[in-house]
């Protein structure tokens, strides 16, 4: 009862196999006796060629190859469900080679093919992206044979390259096509100029010149007609410097060689060094003598920069001597150049446009800008101005810069369209009214003038001009005369006069007076000496500009004898020095006195003058030059003198002061060196203020420092005999018993007089008693 439920399912199981044997075999098995067996569809090409077949238990299914699928969600089908197809992986992945390179499909697979000027890592062009495989960027011009020839240039650049031609070989507008040559003789039938022959070279050209015409020793350049006979008529062989003569002569041989066609034998860099040198020699023989020889000089520097300009080798040339300065600049080139340009020296500055500098005709292939400074020459030109009414209004003017002139190759330089800019240095900074003006020839005037000139700005260092046409050019100064002129000159005349009888006077007495022979006396006598010789001469030859060698002779004579007044004051100061801080009563030996006092100021003097001739004399007044520092060789050793000699000066004092407060009994001494300590120091200072206010009056700045200057410049004989003879207590008891014996004299004439007139009979023997004892009082004066 218990095992029959049990029991039950284990007989339905052995049931089983015999109900399974009397059942058909599905589909995917076969029959094998009783049993059925799978089948192995895969030995039948179930799947196609393009997929891969996989047998499974009573089944199979097909796997699509690489490449391939049967929609875009499956690889796998049975037989009956689908077939494969290829994946264009192109376009279902976009971007699968790279940015560099472009994707190709092809059945099962795709390639990919690096875009033109880049290559594969792998160094193959199509290839694959596995394992990392990029495009990097090919360097053309790293390739075994050049891509643009032996006569291009190749730069890379990503994915490609650009080819650049040299001078005379073209691509034809292809950046990547090799360089070949050009015949530039088909390409510009006027390539050479109107009569220039011109041969075609690799990579150039030549062109040959015929008579007459020259391209100035460059084969490329076009040939110009030239013209010697110019550098013959610059100066007549009778007129003018000698010196340019041999500049004439210099650029017609070079001109010459250029007309018969062959080159130069000196370029142009040795033409200019000539050129300067000859001219400073010119200059420094002495200056122009008249305006024609200036109009000379300059149009022969004009002319010889026209001839030397297109053979410089060098695009920008500077050269200075010790009287001229010069920029040049020279274009070449078979177009025009355009736009501005600049050329400068270290006093001016030349702004013009390269159209200016070629002009409007025949582009000779090259364009030449120059400007030429020369120092000195404006001191001759000073006086070249027209009348004008501004003369009569108490104006009178002054070149305040270097006169300059500005050269191009464009002979046509009469009137530019457009104007060309001058920017000149003051050479005395003033804050005046300056004016631009042009060295005139034009129907022999030869003369400053300000046609086509125009002030643009101006201060007290530079001015700047405007000018529509080209030549020599400067920056006049208006001047105002002084005011109060009478009066200053009656100071003048009164007070020099005074101090010319006060210093006879003290000639007189340091000469005369034995009571103070020595050595303080001969200083001052020396420097008495000096300054009636200097007031004399500035009495009447301060003012005398008209001759200018005579002026240059007053202003030296000036220069020597002021230094020599003031090195007798230095003398002074030593001599103090010696007697106070060295030893008491010392002197200085006669012949060091000498040296000193009229020595070192020939010497200065001489220097000076070999140094610098033309810097005695200005303008106004018969002294020294303002211009490039030439009067410190006076102001120069005058405070070098005033600093040692105050100095010395207070060192004295603080000695006296010491010796003054010690128990010294030789108190006659000490007030004699105190005497002669306080009158030096007055002596000192009057003089030493005198010039300060002189550097003033001769820069003709200040009215105040004009009536100053002259009043102390006028009065110092008298303040001279102020100081050493009447505040000197010797000379006052010399000039007393002077006086008195004076008196006497005349006294006994007197009563001489009237005795002989009531004693006629004694005259005699009276006559030659008083005879004795006059004789007996002049010797004791």
């Amino acid at each position: 009862m218990g095992l029959g439920p049990n029991l039950l399912p284990l007989g339905l199981l052995l049931l089983l196999p015999g109900k399974i044997a009397l059942t058909p075999c599905t589909v995917g098995w076969e029959t094998h006796g009783d049993n059925c067996t799978d089948v192995n569809e895969c030995i039948d090409p179930v799947c196609g060629k393009d997929a891969r077949c996989f047998n499974t238990i009573g089944s199979y299914f097909c796997e699509c190859h690489p490449g391939f699928h049967v929609h875009s969600n499956s690889t796998t089908y049975t037989g009956v469900e689908g077939a494969c197809h290829d994946i264009n992986e192109c376009l279902e992945r976009p971007g699968i080679c790279g940015a560099k390179a472009s994707c190709q499909n092809i059945v099962g697979s795709y390639n990919c093919t690096c875009s033109e000027g880049y290559i594969s890592s792998t160094g193959e062009r199509v290839f694959q992206p596995a394992n990392g495989v990029t495009c990097t960027d090919e360097d053309e011009c790293g390739r075994a044979r050049p891509v643009c020839g032996r006569n291009g240039t190749c730069t890379n650049s990503p994915g490609g390259y650009t080819c650049t031609c040299e001078a005379g070989f073209s691509n034809h507008g292809d950046s990547h096509a090799p360089c070949s040559d050009v015949d530039e003789c088909l390409t510009d039938a006027t390539l050479c100029g109107e009569r220039g022959s011109c041969g075609n070279i690799e990579g150039s050209y030549t062109c040959t010149c015929s008579h007459g015409y020259s391209n100035y020793g460059y084969a490329q350049g076009r040939c110009v007609e030239l013209n010697c006979d110019m550098y013959q008529a610059t100066v007549a062989p009778e007129q003018g410097f000698t010196g340019l003569k041999y500049i004439v002569s210099l650029m017609r041989n070079s001109c010459l060689e250029l007309e018969a066609g062959g080159s130069a034998q000196l370029n142009g860099e040795t033409l200019l060094e000539k050129l300067f040198t000859k001219t400073d020699d010119i200059m420094s023989d002495g200056p122009p003598k008249s305006n024609h020889d200036v109009s000379a000089l300059l149009l022969s520097m004009e002319t010889a920069m026209r001839l030397i300009g297109p053979q410089m080798r060098q695009p920008n040339t500077t050269i200075e001597t010790k009287l001229t300065e010069a920029e040049l600049r020279v274009w070449r080139g078979r177009t025009p150049p355009q736009g501005l340009t600049s050329v400068a020296t270290e006093h001016a500055r030349l702004d013009i446009h390269w159209e200016s500098a070629t002009g409007n005709g025949s582009y000779p292939g090259f364009s030449m800008v120059s400007l030429v400074s020369y120092k000195g020459l404006e001191a001759v030109t000073n006086h070249s101005f027209p009348k004008s009414d501004d003369a009569h209004k108490g104006h009178h003017f002054q070149i305040n810069s270097k006169v300059v002139t500005a050269i191009v190759s464009n002979p046509a330089t009469e009137h530019l369209d457009k104007p060309v800019t001058f920017t000149f240095s003051h050479l005395q900074s003033r804050d005046m009214n300056h004016t631009c003006v042009f060295w005139d020839t034009r129907s022999g005037k030869e003369m400053w003038s300000t046609q086509g000139c125009r002030r643009v700005k101006s201060s007290a260092t530079h001015t700047t001009c405007s000018c529509t046409h080209l030549s020599s050019f400067a920056v006049l100064m208006s001047l105002y005369d002084m005011k109060d002129t009478f009066q200053l000159q009656l100071i003048t005349w009164v007070g020099l006069s005074l101090s010319l009888v006060c210093l006879l006077l003290c000639i007189a007495t340091f000469c005369f007076c034995r009571s103070i022979q020595g050595t303080r006396n001969t200083i001052h006598l020396h420097l008495c000496i000096c300054l009636f010789i200097a007031d004399l001469i500035f009495l009447a030859g301060i003012s005398r500009t008209e001759n200018r060698v005579g002026c240059g002779i007053v202003a030296g004579l000036l220069h020597y004898f002021f230094l020599a007044a003031f090195c007798w004051m230095f003398l002074e100061g030593v001599q103090l020095y010696r007697m106070v801080v060295l030893v008491f009563n010392t002197t200085l030996r006669p012949l060091i006195m000498v040296a000193v006092g009229y020595g070192v100021p020939a010497v200065i003097v001489t220097i000076s003058a070999l140094a610098n001739a033309h810097g005695y004399g200005t303008d106004r007044h018969c002294w020294l030059n303002l211009e490039n520092g030439f009067i410190w060789s006076f102001f120069g050793p005058v405070c070098i003198i005033i600093i040692t000699n105050a100095f010395f000066f207070i060192i004295t004092v603080w000695k006296l002061a010491q010796k003054f407060s010690s128990l010294n009994p030789d108190m006659t001494n000490l007030r004699k060196i105190k005497a002669f300590t306080v009158t030096a120091i007055a002596q000192l200072c009057v003089l030493g203020s005198m010039w300060i206010f002189g550097c003033f009056q001769f820069e003709g700045s200040s009215l105040v420092a004009s009536y100053l200057f002259t009043i102390f410049n006028s009065l110092q004989g008298a303040l001279v005999f102020i100081m050493h003879c009447l505040l000197s207590k010797q000379v006052r008891e010399e000039y007393a018993r002077f006086l008195s014996c004076i008196c006497t004299d005349l006294a006994e004439k007197k009563k001489y007089s009237e005795f002989s007139s009531s004693h006629p009979s004694s005259s005699s023997q009276e006559s030659r008693s008083l005879g004795s004892g006059q004789n007996t009082g002049e010797s004791q004066i």
